[in-house]
């Protein structure tokens, strides 16, 4: 699937990431908070090489790959999608000049498919609010080509009717569950069981991703730590939250073709954290 399609499915939507001069710009910029990005690439079929004012950042680039957080100094940004090996000169499928980074911004961006199958991205902010003691958050985001699902935790529907792409959280109490993802209102399993081991000051973030139609259907895990609640802790990001009766869906927020180019390079490490249904 061409990654082209991200940009056309995201352009004329507001974005929340400005057009802005460079990475060595970026450098002189006054002393500011640092953004935290992790990038979920979940279309399937789309590998991709990624650079950042000519130097490759993520080559080979494939569905399924959840990268690490990286901090990131605000600033401004030149960014380039190619084909995989057409190097820094090779025609790119996107391309999004003086790309500007805010300030404390804490995301997981997806390139994911809507309900219909086209590709979108949907930068999400991590709620990492502080935790009670011996308490755990759970996040469950819909970025399948899937109709409505509820989320199942030890077989009893923990979030209801969950649309792509909303998400909804709780905070429950730290232990280990068996999760799995059914059609809204139906016994019918959609994705899993999956063993999921919810650890006291944590956000452990579940994305179903992937195409009912296709038989793709998989999870990608995330976990962000360090939310015990101690004052002065260094949490991996800022808060934001929607809930599943929510349709704002706060949390979310839908980019356009600057938003494209931050999916693809806001990240310098990678890591594979895809568990299969």
């Amino acid at each position: 699937m061409n990654l082209a399609r991200i940009v056309a499915a995201g352009v004329g939507v507001t974005g929340a990431i400005a057009l802005s001069p460079t990475l060595a710009h970026a450098a002189d910029a006054p002393a500011a908070k640092p953004a935290m990005v992790s990038v979920l690439h979940a279309v399937p079929g789309a590998t991709v090489d990624v650079y950042a004012n000519g130097k490759e950042l993520l080559p080979d680039f494939k569905p399924g790959t959840l990268t690490d957080p990286v901090s990131l100094p605000a600033g401004e940004y030149d960014l380039k999608v190619v084909a995989p090996n057409a190097g820094a000169d090779g025609k790119a499928i996107i391309e999004a000049n003086d790309v500007k980074v805010p300030a404390g911004a804490n995301i997981t961006v997806v390139a994911h498919l809507s309900a219909d199958g086209k590709p979108m991205l949907t930068p999400y902010v991590n709620d990492t609010s502080a935790l009670a003691a011996g308490k755990a958050r759970v996040t469950v985001r819909h970025t399948a080509a899937a109709p409505a699902v509820d989320v199942r935790a030890n077989q009893a529907v923990a979030f209801k009717n969950l649309v792509n792409p909303k998400e909804a959280m709780a905070d429950l109490a730290a232990g280990n569950i068996s999760a799995d993802v059914v059609l809204a209102g139906t016994q019918t399993v959609a994705i899993g069981p999956a063993d999921l081991s919810l650890k006291a000051g944590t956000n452990t973030i579940v994305y179903a991703w992937g195409s009912a139609a296709d038989k793709n259907l998989k999870l990608a895990v995330q976990t962000i730590d360090g939310l015990g609640g101690m004052p002065g802790g260094v949490p991996a990001g800022t808060g934001g939250q929607a809930t599943a009766g929510d349709s704002s869906s706060a949390g979310v927020i839908v980019l356009g073709a600057a938003g494209a180019g931050a999916l693809a390079m806001l990240a310098t490490r990678r890591r594979s954290r895809t568990e299969r249904a």
